[in-house]
């Protein structure tokens, strides 16, 4: 069952003003199972044809259930942060003609835009929830645009439910600030990080929460602590191109319209593959002509695909030679996609020894920080990009676990070698006729 503006959101007519897209880290372009209605790994962000913003009015100080009751029957938007038995703080909210709002949370009810379920560590989903109970809250987070230039996107935690609330139970973590009003955090925590001039720039901010209200915290002690971190002074909840957000369970990476326009698309991606095997790369040894590919079918192994010792970053074609003693892979260089293993190999051209895996083109054009040739590939994984690309993925750590950070693939969100780093400069032979 779509949103109620879900249509109008896929397809604007007649506003096309585009606030952005929120890509999920880890699926290399479409999930596994394709990419339908709202549930996809990727989301743009239209201007509605009519604002369904909120903000802020009225607060009520509410010491009987029959009073939180008579509040919400109302039928608008609230926030209930609930202290005690006996007394609940329902903040209400009015409509706000200047901005939109889009939600996004595991749940498929109505209120929900983008469904986000979590990305397990090989970019598969997981084909059984309940094997797994899922982190993410199935009201996650909301993302709240301005409707007019230069059209701000603020993150805020948590989401409002099919009867427009968002419910803070006794358990929660929540306080009265200075200035009087309510706000908390969500039980697992919304995490933001803001990088500093991206794409051009390689610098990567600070992970921050964000609470209900949008305000800035440092990190708890803990993903899901009881106690908030220090405020973070002068920091905004506004969305930067570049911008990433955690839900635990799933990362997202917001791109704005402006910053879109600059990155690389799937035209171009498909363009530098024709480029790659127009310059026919052969394996050194097998003398046979390697190629990529053709991105809609990069998910299954080819005959002539290309494979890479990632010790050194020779590529051959796949063979059966230099095979070493088994040994029990390390985490993260179990397997790579289409489930094929890692290998450790000798590698004939300069002896190392190393995992021996397929090479697959990054799909996903967002995650590029520039239109460079793909000439590296990441460690373990294999997946190919640009220099730019593969080092920005390999200096950003994400989140991992209750207090934990690693750098991942973007493309398929494998853990990334770290030593003596996360990406391999690829060694191509070209043909000797």
């Amino acid at each position: 069952m779509n949103s109620p503006n879900q249509d109008e959101d896929d397809v604007p007519v007649k506003d096309p003003v585009k606030y952005g897209e929120l890509v999920i880290l880890g699926y290399n372009g479409s999930l596994p199972s394709g990419d339908r209605g709202r549930r996809k790994s990727r989301f743009a962000l239209y201007r509605r044809t009519k604002a369904n913003g909120v903000k802020p009015s009225t607060v009520h100080i509410l010491n009987t259930p029959q009073d939180s009751k008579a509040i919400h029957s109302r039928g608008q938007h609230s926030i209930s942060f609930t202290l005690s038995r006996n007394q609940t703080v329902v903040v209400e909210y009015c409509h706000d003609n200047d901005t939109d709002m889009f939600q996004i949370g595991r749940s498929t009810e109505c209120p929900i835009d983008f469904v986000v379920t979590d990305t397990s560590g090989e970019g598969k989903e997981c084909e059984d929830p309940s094997v797994a109970p899922s982190t993410i809250s199935r009201f996650a987070c909301r993302v709240v645009c301005e409707r007019n230039p230069p059209y701000t996107a603020r993150i805020y935690a948590a989401g409002f439910d099919s009867s427009k609330n968002i419910f803070l139970g006794e358990k929660a973590t929540k306080w009265k600030n200075p200035d009087g009003h309510m706000d908390g955090l969500t039980t697992n925590g919304v995490l933001v990080m803001h990088p500093e001039g991206f794409p051009e720039d390689n610098r990567q901010g600070l992970w921050r929460e964000i609470s209900v209200c949008g305000d800035v915290y440092a990190l708890r002690e803990t993903r899901s602590g009881p106690s908030r971190g220090k405020l973070a002074e002068g920091e905004s909840s506004a969305l930067r191109d570049g911008s990433l957000v955690d839900l635990c369970g799933a990362t997202l990476l917001w791109r704005t319209g402006e910053g879109l326009l600059h990155a690389p698309t799937l035209r171009h991606l498909e363009a530098l593959r024709q480029e790659l095997n127009a310059a026919r790369p052969q394996c050194p040894v097998g003398l046979s002509t390697l190629a990529f590919p053709s991105l809609p079918r990069s998910h299954s192994l080819e005959e002539r695909q290309p494979w890479v010792y990632l010790t050194c970053g020779h590529v051959h074609g796949r063979h059966d030679w230099g095979q070493r003693p088994e040994r029990r892979a390390a985490r993260g260089e179990g397997e790579g996609e289409g489930g094929i293993s890692t290998v450790r190999r000798e590698c004939p051209l300069c002896r190392s020894v190393g995992p021996y895996v397929p090479l697959w083109l990054g799909c996903e054009p967002a995650v590029y920080v520039d239109a460079g040739a793909p000439t590296y590939a990441f460690v373990p994984c294999g997946h190919v990009c640009s220099e730019r690309t593969a080092k920005y993925w390999a200096d950003t750590p994400l989140p991992h676990g209750t207090h934990a950070f690693r750098p991942t693939c973007p493309f398929c969100s494998a853990p990334l070698s770290s030593t003596p780093q996360g990406w391999t400069r690829l060694i191509f032979q070209g043909p000797i006729d």
